[in-house]
């Protein structure tokens, strides 16, 4: 009888531990998940936002949807950017948040 109280000590004595152990390896796989993906995406918005938000006159951009073009005004007022693309030096008004990428490069960027 004094046998079975001991193992029962025992047993409730490692459940406990196990259930702290169960919670780390979830706090374990939950932080490498914030790591993985989370962060770097979070970093890549950021660096986009960043891209967009310094795009001057004289640059050359594509915008999200293909367009490209060289940035010949700025609006700061409505959030946008007026472009002139191809031989015929048409002019389109683009939302900054549609600028998919700038292509020219800056000596400060280096």
């Amino acid at each position: 009888m004094y046998n079975l109280k001991l193992m029962d000590a025992a047993a409730n004595a490692g459940g406990g531990m196990s259930l702290i152990i169960m919670l780390l390896v979830y706090g374990l796989f939950f932080a490498a998940l914030y790591f993985i993906f989370f962060r770097p995406q979070n970093k890549k918005k950021k660096k986009e936002a960043e891209m967009r938000k310094n795009a001057q006159v004289g640059d050359e951009i594509t915008t999200i949807g293909g367009i490209c073009g060289r940035i010949v005004a700025v609006k700061e007022e409505s959030e946008s950017v007026i472009i002139e693309t191809g031989s015929d030096k048409s002019k389109l008004r683009v939302k900054r948040w549609a600028i998919g990428s700038v292509d020219t490069v800056h000596e400060d960027d280096a």
